[in-house]
């Protein structure tokens, strides 16, 4: 793997292929948009990602429920099938200079082991950058990396600094308030608390984390262990999934005895968020996510739940 801490190229000479997209949006916010010449199937913001040469694809099933991707997610990992495509030709064809890409979780993305083994057959010496960040600070560092690696040093640190602004704003503007005890729900079927950042966004959020694994994979509940915990509010943020799928898997849940009992549930606490755009992508939207956490947490709208409302829904009482 590429050391990451110390490197530089001349931005002029870089064609980038973004395999993960988070990077592209923090490429597209550095101002790389043109440079960019390839992305995922799964790259959608900011809009001018759409239009650019999709590489990779998905054996995911489609239309599948929670528990369904759940299982086949499982067996693809156990019997070492990678959950993505990558089309190797046309990577060679795009002749990118910089490739980047990740190894954090080959459920959420082309694997490393993949990219690495396409960009051997490639002319040239493509430089290959996984990131792998596992909290904001570490966002807030790929960001920098991705700054110094194009060329655009000054962007990043602008961008960084308007984040850092947007979260101690956010911080201010809860100190004092009590912290709910707060549960995200990254998967449904079977549930999954957040893990890597999404303690940390709870807790910039003015919440206290439940049940979370905070700088390391989300991990598997027990019903009986959230019965147990019976936090304050809820919410549900499937990883990959856009607010409708989302309200989709929350209503799966209604047949579900323990969640019907859970506090937050019973007392309207319980919310979905897009966890596609924001809680599972970590980019600059993190900071859009806290505070969507806090709007669901203090029954205030803060930020970007002022601006996209949409993207968190409070779901009804459970009879």
């Amino acid at each position: 793997m590429d050391d990451i801490a110390a490197v530089s190229a001349p931005p002029a000479q870089r064609r980038i292929v973004s395999l993960l997209p988070s990077a592209t949006e923090i490429l597209c916010a550095l101002g790389c948009t043109e440079r960019l010449v390839g992305v995922t199937h799964e790259c959608d913001f900011p809009d001018a990602a759409r239009v650019k040469p999709q590489l990779t694809s998905s054996a995911l099933p489609q239309l599948a429920s929670s528990a369904e991707i759940d299982r086949h997610v499982r067996a693809s990992v156990h019997a070492g099938s990678s959950l993505y495509a990558l089309d190797a030709a046309a990577l060679e064809r795009l002749a990118p200079d910089l490739i980047v890409t990740q190894e954090l979780c080959a459920v959420c993305a082309v694997s490393y082991e993949i990219v690495a083994r396409a960009a051997k057959q490639l002319r040239g010496d493509p430089r290959i950058v996984s990131l792998e960040p596992s909290s904001l600070d570490d966002v807030y560092a790929n960001i920098v990396t991705l700054g110094d690696l194009t060329g655009t040093a000054a962007a990043a640190t602008g961008l960084v600094t308007e984040l850092r602004e947007r979260a101690t704003r956010l911080e201010r503007a809860l100190a004092g308030r009590p912290k709910p005890r707060a549960l995200v729900l990254e998967w449904s079927d079977p549930p999954m608390s957040g893990g890597h950042w999404t303690p940390g966004l709870i807790e910039l959020a003015g919440g206290t984390a439940v049940l979370g694994n905070p700088g390391a994979n989300s991990q598997t509940l027990e019903w009986t262990a959230i019965a147990a915990a019976d936090p304050d509010v809820i919410v549900v943020a499937p990883c990959g999934y856009g607010i409708d799928a989302a309200l989709a898997a929350a209503a799966q849940l209604e047949s579900n005895a323990v969640w019907r009992s859970l506090r937050a549930v019973q007392t309207g606490r319980a919310f979905v968020l897009d966890g596609n755009a924001y809680l599972n992508r970590p980019g600059p939207r993190l900071i859009d996510t806290a505070e969507f956490l806090a709007t669901a947490f203090h029954g205030e709208a803060f930020g970007a739940a002022r601006e996209h409302a949409a993207a968190l829904v409070r779901l009804a009482v459970s009879c």
